[in-house]
């Protein structure tokens, strides 16, 4: 059988948006912990993802509504404009206050820019390559994520954080130049109104995507455990780079999406994400009992494949069961459940490692636990359904 080309034009260019819009924003992430702390914050640092991630998910409903109405494009737009935006305030931003309400505002960019990208890849893509087309679009976003803390702990170190933080604004503002040459999948777009912004419940919640939106939360709780202590956790391992936790997390994650991106499109999204909620379980565990430099950076890379599998999958499944006709407000649904699960994730194991190296494994293996929460609850869809699809 012959499978339309997933490489065309859009999809190359919606791509590299991706990767430069998170490049930009993960540049930050591996030295906002310590720059926290130089501010006298140090107490606060659970806030920096969970600060960030409210405002993302406040915001998911507005972009999901708009993207189905004023376009997909110009979702995008605001989203990566908004890091644009922060990168400029972010050295000037130098008391505890004003940097916790930057990261607040700064939320905003992830609660635009991916839910208008998952919408336009659902308007691109037939279904029959929907799991492989998002694992290619992860693919270049994981690239991002993987490239950026590297680069800017480099930057940081060679040359200055307001440098760093000036660079991600250059980054998101390439992101946005590429989208201003994309054409629009939204065929009949409405003008932007002040009406557009009234959200009532069903722009919120999507009831027909709730099982996708639920394994999301629990995938995604152990990312926002990641990105809040495993900066610290890197250096009581006196690690040369908090970056490379990041690079073979993703570097591993880049493998699995571009050699398995269609496993769940021949064997469907329910078993690959019963499979993926146990392993990551048992990586995480795992990361608990670590001491030893290769040992993390094994285990990273174990948790990057596990990524590699389920977050293709949980997106897919998310636009398999949605209504076509409101596909970016269930994206919205999907990534509301993903923000509470990186916001939780973020604040509950910076409060059980408190700063505190002891208790680093209590955080891993409160990650594990919501992973086998994930894993039951997978596990008890598929009995119901009677169903491994």
């Amino acid at each position: 059988m012959r499978y339309p080309s997933l490489f065309t034009m859009p999809f190359v260019l919606l791509c590299l948006s991706g990767l430069m819009f998170f490049i930009s924003f993960n540049m930050i992430v591996a030295e906002l912990p310590n720059y926290l702390t130089s501010l006298g914050g140090e107490q606060y640092k659970g806030l920096i993802i969970s600060l960030f991630t409210v405002t993302a998910g406040l915001s998911r409903p507005f972009s999901g509504k708009l993207a189905d109405s004023i376009g997909r494009i110009p979702v995008m737009v605001i989203g990566a404009m908004v890091c644009v935006v922060c990168g400029f305030i972010y050295p000037v931003a130098n008391s505890v206050f004003a940097f916790l309400t930057l990261r607040l505002f700064h939320g905003f960019s992830t609660g635009f820019k991916p839910t208008g990208t998952a919408a336009y890849v659902a308007d691109l893509v037939p279904a029959t390559r929907r799991g492989e087309a998002m694992g290619l679009l992860g693919f270049f976003n994981s690239m991002g994520i993987a490239a950026g803390p590297i680069m800017g702990s480099w930057i940081a170190a060679e040359y200055s954080l307001d440098a760093m933080f000036y660079l991600s604004s250059l980054f998101s503002f390439l992101s946005v130049f590429i989208l201003l040459n994309m054409k629009e999948t939204v065929s009949e777009k409405k003008s932007f109104s002040p009406d557009l912004l009234k959200i009532s419940f069903a722009d919120v919640f999507t009831p027909e995507v709730l099982p996708a939106a639920k394994v999301m939360a629990t995938l995604t709780f152990t990312f926002g455990a990641v990105l809040t202590i495993i900066p610290d956790f890197s250096d009581y391992l006196q690690v040369g780079n908090k970056g490379y936790f990041f690079a073979a997390f993703t570097g591993a994650s880049l493998i699995v999406r571009v050699f398995f991106g269609r496993v769940s499109d021949l064997y469907g999204r329910v078993p690959v994400l019963f499979f993926a909620l146990l392993c990551q379980a048992a990586t995480l565990i795992f990361l608990g009992f670590t001491n030893s430099e290769t040992m993390f950076l094994i285990l990273a890379g174990c948790l990057g494949i596990c990524v590699g599998f389920h977050a293709p999958a949980v997106f897919a499944w998310t636009i398999d069961l949605s209504n076509k006709k409101h596909v970016g407000r269930a994206v919205a649904t999907s990534y509301i459940a993903l923000e509470i699960g990186i916001g939780s994730g973020a604040f509950l194991s910076a409060m059980v490692y408190a700063n505190h190296a002891e208790n680093f494994k209590y955080a891993f293996w409160l990650c594990a636990l919501v992973a086998l929460i994930g894993f039951i609850y997978i596990s008890s869809y598929m009995i119901r359904r009677r169903s491994f699809r």
